[in-house]
């Protein structure tokens, strides 16, 4: 039997992700996902990023990641949402043609170093002892590794619900993955159910795409990857129509019809994307919901209608259908459904994503309690490394808070799990000023290049950047202005003789590089994408120097290691009720554990206390 160093089980977002970042960290990867055509498959809506999922893409990207590059090779949509907001908000997005974000991916990991890509099953893990050491496929075949990562998405026990319909599925037409799922309950691991739903599919041809509004893609493009110059795929626009005061009493009329209010569904689903039975009963105010009707492809007949995901059955799902303007005559390709699966309570994990209780196993993706494509992906690549690290002794690779969204999302999962499916959203960031998706390259591109798993040509990339960048700063900075030169430039200032260098003036609002050019005539040599860094870098530089002390803070507790061993019960002082919290979340660090739901500046100083005496206990 051949040893790997890394097995990845599962062939979408998350699985693409952990076995590219595996095998560009130099360990031999074997990829098992059930059908090779399916690679890249984007079950839901075929669109990348948006509000912090657009972070998370990006730093993905940063790392060398592959989402970005194939969704930059999709797109055929882009729009960078909250444009009007600050830079530290604004989240970059595009509709993917399906066919091309599948086909592009496919060509990514053809191309990767070090990997073997496989069509099989699994059903079973080897197990040796409490450790993973391989896996077992439908077929009976086994296959060994030092390191085993899990990306099952939907398909763990997978039940898809259409009105009284109740067919076993990963998703529409693909078996679910019993085995593993008895499995990994077998294991006695904390886990449950959780559910998520989907649209029909609609006839392009058939929707009248002259009454609806329109929506067009940005006139210039953002890309996702730092390495793409520009977007090349042709651009459309998509539509909006309307839920209306009918569609609503049909809905309301047929909810008993309806899977997820019939109580045939366990599974908590997400709050942020509700289907339209929950918006129809949540909001029984609203008379009615926008409904954006998005393409799935260039020369695809299929239209995506984002915002009525369903369960309700075929019959139902065409009478509200037509009720929308625009779709009067509509034809459905394929109806919506909502899927349940199984999931492992994320504070099985530690910070690596590696099941505390299983060494060897990692998890990552929709398995872990959190939805969409981009937190798959930045699982993905987390848990890909790490499994590529530990299967050769290295030191792990951990993401904190204060460094990227990424940190932020596996800390809220370990520490706090979860009761619906997560989501990233900025407001999780405390440090959003600073974890911005424009300069995700520069805070984790220099920490991929030291773990090894960054390419040369990216490397290359990256600091032929950053010299510019580095040249273009240090040109501003020495740069000295009156108030008097500035005004005699245009640019309004108080008049308090202070002088102030060019990145000084470049925060102000109303100031942009071009301004200073005839004050420094040098300054007209930077380049426009170098220009529009440096007015964000300044936009922000006062604002991150106040944040410096509570990141300083955070890194210390961060450093204050607690052990898994450590004995909660026998702290005098601290309740009851945080001695059960504690003793199931397992915080790896002070850090973690002052984020536990209900800890107090008092508990967190008595477990510090009660962890010096240990280190002094040991040292005497």
């Amino acid at each position: 039997m051949k040893q790997w160093d890394v097995i990845v089980i599962g062939g979408g977002h998350a699985g693409s992700e952990a076995a590219s970042a595996a095998a560009r960290l130099g360990a031999s990867t074997l990829l098992l996902t059930h059908r090779l055509d399916t690679i890249g498959e984007m079950s839901c809506n075929p669109a990348i990023g948006g509000l912090g999922k657009g972070h998370l893409v990006r730093e993905v990207d940063a790392l060398d990641g592959v989402m970005g590059r194939v969704a930059d090779a999709s797109g055929i949509q882009f729009r960078l949402l909250n444009r009007s907001k600050g830079p530290a908000v604004r989240g970059p997005r595009t509709q993917s043609d399906r066919a091309l974000y599948k086909q592009a991916m496919q060509t990514e990991l053809a191309g990767v170093d070090n990997l073997e890509i496989r069509a099989a099953a699994v059903e079973d893990l080897i197990m040796d002892g409490d450790r993973c050491v391989g896996v077992i496929d439908a077929e009976g075949n086994e296959y060994a590794a030092a390191a085993v990562v899990l990306t099952t998405g939907t398909f763990l026990r997978g039940m898809i619900h259409r009105g009284a319909e109740r067919i076993p599925a990963g998703r529409a037409g693909e078996a679910p993955a019993m085995g593993l799922g008895e499995r990994l309950y077998g294991m006695k691991l904390r886990m449950g159910r959780l559910k998520t739903g989907t649209p029909a599919r609609l006839r392009k041809s058939s929707i009248d795409w002259d009454a609806l509004e329109q929506q067009a893609a940005d006139e210039t493009p953002v890309p996702f990857s730092f390495m793409t110059d520009r977007i090349t795929v042709p651009q459309i626009t998509c539509a909006i129509t309307r839920t209306t005061e009918e569609t609503h009493r049909i809905i309301a009329g047929n909810l008993e019809h309806s899977a997820v209010y019939s109580g045939a569904i366990a599974g908590r689903g997400p709050r942020y994307c509700p289907s339209i039975e929950d918006k129809v009963v949540r909001f029984a105010d609203r008379t009615s919901h926008q409904v954006f009707l998005e393409p799935e492809g260039l020369d695809d007949d299929t239209v995506y209608p984002n915002g009525i995901s369903t369960s309700l059955p075929d019959a139902v799902q065409d009478a509200f259908l037509k009720t929308l303007p625009g779709l009067e005559q509509v034809e459905v390709k394929r109806y919506g459904y909502a899927i349940e699966y199984d999931y492992v309570d994320p504070r099985e994990l530690d910070a690596t994503l590696q099941v505390r209780a299983v060494p060897g196993l990692w998890l990552a993706g929709q398995i872990n309690g959190t939805t969409g494509y981009e937190e798959a992906a930045a699982q993905g690549i987390m848990a890909g490394f790490n499994a590529a690290l530990a299967s050769t002794g290295r030191a792990p690779f951990v993401l904190s808070r204060s460094d990227a969204y990424i940190g932020v999302m596996i800390d809220d999962l370990i520490t706090r799990g979860v009761s619906e499916p997560y989501r990233m959203f900025t407001s999780r960031a405390e440090f959003r000023l600073s974890l911005r998706a424009d300069n995700a390259d520069q805070r984790l591109t220099p920490l991929g290049v030291e773990t090894g798993c960054v390419t040369e040509a990216r490397r290359r990339v990256f600091e032929e950047k950053m010299e510019r960048l580095t040249s273009a700063r240090a040109l501003l900075e020495a740069a000295s202005y009156t108030p008097r030169d500035l005004a005699a430039a245009g640019i309004t200032v108080n008049q308090d003789g202070t002088r102030r260098n060019g990145m000084q003036v470049l925060a102000f609002p109303e100031t942009a590089l071009g301004n200073l050019v005839p004050l420094t005539p040098a300054l007209g040599d930077i380049a426009p994408d170098i220009a529009a860094q440096l007015k964000k870098d300044a936009t922000y530089a006062n604002y991150i120097a106040r944040q410096a002390r509570d990141v300083e803070m955070l890194r210390r507790d961060e450093g204050v290691a607690i052990p898994a061993s450590f004995d909660y019960a026998g702290i005098e002082g601290l309740s009851n009720e945080l001695k059960a919290k504690l003793a199931a979340a397992r915080p790896e660090t002070l850090a973690q554990a002052a984020r536990i739901d209900g800890m107090t500046p008092a508990a967190l100083a008595l477990i510090l206390v009660c962890l010096r005496r240990g280190e002094r206990a040991q040292s005497a």
